[in-house]
């Protein structure tokens, strides 16, 4: 055998190495394949870079698959061009084996940065021969490579060519080229038939894309199972945005049977490949829960990765993350910093968090300045919301000089569509500040907020139907407002409800449930209320005695400052059994909303 190898032409070696190759005997078919190589056969030279490159037949080496590809191409073999053209835009080219493969300090292998002159150069070459998958890599430097190797022109037609030619990479390329223009009926036929002719060939970002065509029923009937299958290949051939969508498509159960331990495997692997949206969805389901409790830990961990790639909804849900201290320190200038990163990045709720901070002190000048540029911005183009925040800025000087006049003038704009502004604006009217004051005005645009449910309207109402303020008084009017309010956790409401059921007002006595609102509101901070529980338990008002909890709940009150509960926690044993005054449950009630 060996002397017949030794007496087989330079062709013939080749056509036995390849046959060698395709029956499965790597090694014998290298062999061959090399003797052919060194005689100078081109297609050899290629077939035995292959070879190294693929590791098939003989050890893996890039350096040496290179040198290989790279010897065949100069002697003019068109398909060594083309893959050459490909090594050079993966950093691999002639430079990469001349560099020794880039081996690194302790041997491994290190890409270089992408080669494009040599990339044109050869894809050049290849594509001049009819080289489809040549044209196709030409297309591509010359639509999306440098600035100074670009023609977009050109890069147009070789993808046109390649697409023509039946490569995959050239028929995505081309569907690109069309999907600038949609509106043509004739090229969006023609783009999606490009595009689900590379999918079919298997290219992963084809799939992909064509999947997004098929869930949103782009030019096709919308058909989701058909999509989750393409986004199923894509991922299962590494393509990160493709595994973010089957993952999703499993949590959710779309086009496919739902499979929530199977969908959040493949949300991680996408997020750790780096794409940003699965991070933030992984996120999301920590932060969420399900059967077991959230894990805002976890869930930040991960909203921090999508965030920090300037995914502006998890960098808001981050930033609300820092600003309750759910899973990490409670810090509100982190969380201003989390809330200006996704406002930047477009995300209108971001404006208001970050504007929510500012009022109570965080953030700094600049954060104000271009906060209260984007609402002025957006307030000016007719935004009623925006308006509301403008209009905020301008009354508490946030970003700008205070000016109450303007500030009105903005939140009476933003009234017509705005609850808040209703409320911010009648409050305005009631205090007369930046307008002539009128309660009785004030009161009514109080009471459109108050009618909707914004719960600081209805205690603001309800102290202004208590008193009689700006119309008529109602106590049980007045109730029946601080009672909603309470109901949705206004403390300074669960006190006023507790005072007005005291006695005092011209409502029913309900002492029982006045202790037990009073106790409500205790357990929340409210002074007043552990200054009147303790009261209550003190002096027996609702049946129930215990001196012991009445101090307990009368120091605490003490320490927040309350001058009235030291005279109690003075008297404490020796007031047992009196009633509490109806004059000071009265002047508590106004203090509810304090």
């Amino acid at each position: 055998m060996a002397l017949f190898d030794a007496l087989m032409s330079p062709a013939a070696a080749l056509r036995r190495g390849v046959r060698r190759l395709e029956q499965g005997d790597g090694k014998r078919g290298f062999v061959l394949l090399t003797k052919a190589a060194r005689s100078g056969v081109a297609e050899a030279e290629f077939r035995v870079g292959r070879c190294y490159l693929e590791g098939v037949g003989v050890p893996h080496s890039r350096t040496e698959g290179v040198r290989w590809v790279e010897r065949a191409a100069g002697n003019g073999y068109v398909e060594a061009q083309a893959l050459l053209a490909t090594l050079c835009l993966h950093g691999m080219g002639p430079g990469f084996a001349a560099a020794g493969g880039n081996t690194g300090l302790f041997g491994g292998q290190v890409t270089a940065e992408p080669d494009y002159a040599g990339a044109a150069k050869w894809s050049r070459r290849a594509a001049e021969a009819g080289s489809a998958e040549g044209q196709a890599v030409l297309g591509f430097i010359l639509s999306s490579g440098p600035e100074d190797l670009r023609n977009l022109e050109e890069g147009d037609r070789w993808y046109q060519k390649s697409a023509a030619g039946g490569c995959a990479q050239g028929q995505l390329g081309y569907a690109l080229v069309l999907a600038r223009d949609t509106k043509d009926p004739e090229k969006q036929t023609e783009l999606l038939l490009h595009l689900s002719q590379a999918a079919e060939k298997g290219l992963a970002t084809a799939l992909y894309l064509y999947g997004m065509v098929q869930e949103r029923g782009l030019g096709v009937a919308q058909d989701r199972a058909s999509a989750t299958a393409c986004y199923k290949q894509a991922a299962e051939k590494g393509h990160r945005g493709a595994q973010a969508r089957w993952g999703l498509a499993l949590m959710e159960g779309h086009g496919v049977e739902a499979n929530l331990v199977e969908g959040e495997s493949w949300l991680r692997r996408a997020a750790l490949a780096g794409d940003p949206e699965a991070a933030a969805l992984v996120g999301d389901i920590y932060a969420k829960g399900g059967p077991l409790p959230p894990n805002y830990a976890e869930a930040a961990m991960w909203f921090r990765r999508a965030a920090d790639a300037n995914h502006r909804g998890a960098a808001r849900a981050l930033g609300m993350l820092h600003l309750t201290g759910a899973g990490v320190a409670r810090d509100q200038d982190e969380a201003a910093k989390l809330f200006r990163i996704a406002a930047e990045a477009g995300d209108g709720g971001s404006h208001v968090d970050l504007g929510n901070l500012l009022l109570r002190g965080h953030g700094d000048q600049q954060d104000q300045i271009r906060t209260r540029a984007w609402f002025e911005q957006a307030a000016a183009s007719g935004d009623l919301i925006a308006a509301f925040n403008f209009g905020v800025c301008l009354a508490e000087g946030v970003g700008v000089e205070r000016d109450d006049r303007k500030a009105a003038e903005w939140l009476r704009r933003a009234a017509a569509g705005v609850v808040n502004a209703q409320y911010w604006y009648g409050r305005m009217l009631v205090e007369g500040r930046g307008v002539e004051a009128d309660p009785a005005e004030g009161r009514i645009w109080i009471a459109k907020a108050a009618e909707v449910g914004m719960i600081e309207a209805q205690v603001m109402l309800g102290d202004m139907v208590l008193s009689g303020r700006g119309g008529s008084k109602d106590h049980a009017a007045a109730l029946a407002l601080f009672d909603k309010a309470a109901g949705q956790g206004h403390v300074g409401a669960m006190f006023a409800v507790g005072a007005m059921l005291g006695g005092g007002h011209d409502v029913a006595w309900d002492r029982v449930a006045a202790q037990r609102w009073f106790r409500a509101a205790a357990e929340r901070g409210h002074p007043y209320a552990q200054m009147m529980l303790g009261r209550y338990l003190a002096r027996n008002l609702a049946g129930e005695q215990n001196l012991e909890e009445a101090r307990r709940w009368t120091e605490r009150a003490v320490a927040q400052g309350l001058q009235d509960a030291k005279a109690d926690l003075a008297a404490l044993p020796a007031v047992a059994g009196q009633e509490a005054s109806p004059a000071a449950d009265d002047k508590a009630v106004r203090a509810a909303g304090d």
